[in-house]
């Protein structure tokens, strides 16, 4: 790209970006009027709708990977970004072009003039859905940014509805309980359309079943609908509606991904029935074998061993805690840690430090992001080896510099910090 060209594109992020002085608004309006501007590009293509507390994206890009697979061109919408906002909108498992960011923040800008601003994630989602109109993608796969109801991406009418699981998040915005929270994210159901679910409090099934029984939407409930028995070697059975499926692997690390993957079968299972020979276990064999996911147990050097997971809330952070407690117990672990300030931190802290042998607090550079000061306290009363080095490229720096390589550098606590890392260890190991 020239630079004249490179300047029109950064010069776009710095106007997207600004949008974000708008803060988080909860509604419909806007985004509808801005997609009637640009022709509902939305409904010409068939969309399935994820929402969650964890492992959405995981199940979006799983899925997106195996339509793909299948011979299918297939949009991908998913956030944050870690390094490259054009990570937001794939297409075919690849980011779209940066002469594609700006002409689609172009069009999305042209047709705006409703009664306020749009936020920076309804602005992101038109563009997104204007870009796989563009495109004509077959499918896309669509990730909720915050609940479910009164999201921007809400807008669509899905071939599926899946909801992976839920827990307290988001408190101000989505409730206090987790019944009030499932309501919400259960918004995303829509009327004759099947919805798959992880869910496994007895308060998030029962309001996620009548939400179903409502809109008369068929409810397939891991453990109910379709199971899995998992085997000591990390491979799992699958056991859905149509297919027996044995010795499945999951395409990421970590035991809970093997739930995320039997929701990504059971939501092909569905799609088969209403388009028949969609998916094949071929199929899903390549997609998962094609599939990534950055900043999700990323290991991204043996020598020494580092391992990039957002661990971005308490749950995410627990199932890191045991993956390291158990994957790596032998070795000494550095923790490079930052967090925001909507997040329980010293919840957080807890399941993460106790099996580190050194931590590093740091920050990331948005506005959310908790000072190292704040973290300091806590951490203090769980190891004695702790340093605080504000900057994210600094503290990864350190970490490197002065872990052996026999043992291990972990970097977590919210995806920000890892997109900040995975930009400094890019310099140095180019270095």
């Amino acid at each position: 790209m020239n630079m004249a060209k490179q300047n029109t594109y950064n010069q776009t992020l710095i106007e997207m970006f600004g949008l974000r002085r708008f803060g988080i608004k909860l509604g419909l309006e806007t985004i509808r009027g801005i997609l009637k501007g640009l022709g509902n590009p939305h409904r010409n293509f068939i969309c399935i709708h994820v929402a969650g507390t964890n492992g959405k994206g995981s199940v979006a890009s799983t899925l997106a990977s195996i339509l793909t697979a299948c011979g299918y061109k297939t949009g991908l919408y998913t956030s944050p970004h870690l390094v490259d906002f054009n990570e937001r909108i794939c297409v075919n498992n690849k980011p779209i072009s940066n002469k594609h960011v700006v002409e689609s923040y172009k069009a999305v800008k042209k047709v705006h003039h409703g009664n306020r601003e749009p936020t920076f994630f309804e602005f992101t989602t038109a563009m997104a859905f204007y870009e796989f109109g563009r495109q004509r993608v077959d499918f896309a796969v669509i990730e909720t940014g915050m609940g479910g109801r009164l999201d921007a991406t809400n807008v669509i009418k899905p071939a599926i509805s899946i909801i992976t699981n839920i827990s307290l998040e988001h408190r101000e915005y989505l409730g206090n309980t987790i019944a009030e929270i499932s309501g919400e994210k259960g918004g995303i159901i829509k009327k004759n359309v099947p919805v798959v679910t992880g869910v496994r409090q007895k308060s998030a099934i029962a309001v996620l079943r009548k939400i179903a029984k409502d809109k008369s939407a068929p409810f397939y409930l891991l453990g109910e609908s379709f199971k899995i028995r998992k085997h000591r070697d990390g491979t799992f059975n699958f056991y859905g509606t149509i297919h027996a499926l044995k010795n499945m692997k999951a395409g990421l690390q970590g035991k809970y991904q093997m739930d995320n993957l039997a929701l990504v079968l059971a939501a092909c299972e569905v799609l088969e029935k209403r388009i028949p020979d969609l998916l094949s276990l071929k199929n899903i064999q390549k997609g998962l074998s094609l599939h990534t996911w950055p900043g999700r147990l990323e290991v991204v050097s043996k020598s020494p061993f580092i391992m990039l997971d957002g661990a971005h809330n308490l749950i995410a952070a627990r199932n890191l805690s045991k993956f390291l407690g158990n994957d790596l117990a032998d070795k000494k672990i550095t923790l490079v840690v930052g967090m925001l300030d909507d997040k329980p931190y010293e919840a957080m802290l807890k399941a993460l430090i106790p099996v580190c042998d050194k931590v590093i607090l740091t920050s990331p550079k948005i506005d959310r992001a908790l000072p190292v000061e704040k973290l300091l306290p806590v951490a203090k009363k769980l190891t004695p080896n702790i340093q605080m080095i504000p900057d994210v490229d600094k503290a990864v720096q350190h970490a490197v510099n002065y872990t052996s390589s026999d043992s291990a550098i972990c970097i977590a606590g919210s995806l920000y910090v890892v997109g900040e890392a995975k930009e400094a260890l890019s310099k140095v190991f180019s270095a």
